[in-house]
């Protein structure tokens, strides 16, 4: 039973990452990434759609990203949804593809989204330690109702916190390579 506790958990921990992940993905770093417009909802003969199903956006040089419409109709509403999401750039497009320019990022701005990432960082922090209290609340609960002896109980507590630690690790690296990366010119 407390083996099923410890797997949630290290399920629940993996999602978290992969979440920071995706998060750190739409923080705009001076280089063109695709991923930058993975949140851009475009509304899609009357229906919110994500810009990735209905174009294809690629980045044909570092400072560059180009959006092709499947549907070429749909070029003003891929505009407006770019304008609409706020990213701090303007679109511009040729009739067949939109493309946005990435301006260069002040030594400010970089500073800026480099607190963005550490704040990131540790709520990522915070639902993993939230995480490790929640099951060792649940193993102590089993070893009342003596589906644990006491020494099982200490053994999985040591393995729910190895668990924690490797997550934390992982995350910080994470979150270090994000900042070096904002932090390159």
């Amino acid at each position: 039973m407390s083996k099923d506790a410890i797997k949630r958990t290290e399920e629940k921990a993996e999602k978290c990452i992969v979440f920071l992940k995706e998060e750190l993905n739409t923080v705009r770093a001076g280089r063109a990434n695709p991923a930058l417009l993975d949140k851009v909802m475009v509304d899609y003969y009357g229906t919110p759609t994500p810009l990735k199903n209905i174009a294809n956006v690629s980045a044909p040089d570092p400072r560059t990203l180009q959006i092709t419409p499947f549907d070429p109709s749909s070029i003003s509403a891929v505009e407006k949804a770019i304008h609409m999401a706020e990213l701090g750039i303007n679109p511009s497009n040729d009739g067949k593809n939109v493309r946005l320019v990435i301006p260069q990022v002040t030594e400010d701005r970089r500073k800026d989204l480099t607190k963005l990432v550490k704040k990131m960082g540790e709520d990522a922090k915070v639902a993993v330690r939230n995480l490790r209290r929640d099951a060792n609340d649940e193993l102590k609960k089993q070893e009342k109702a003596g589906e644990l002896t006491e020494d099982d109980l200490k053994h999985d507590m040591e393995d729910v916190q190895k668990l924690t630690d490797k997550s934390i690790k992982d995350i910080d690296d994470i979150v270090a390579a994000k900042e070096k990366e904002i932090m390159e010119v």
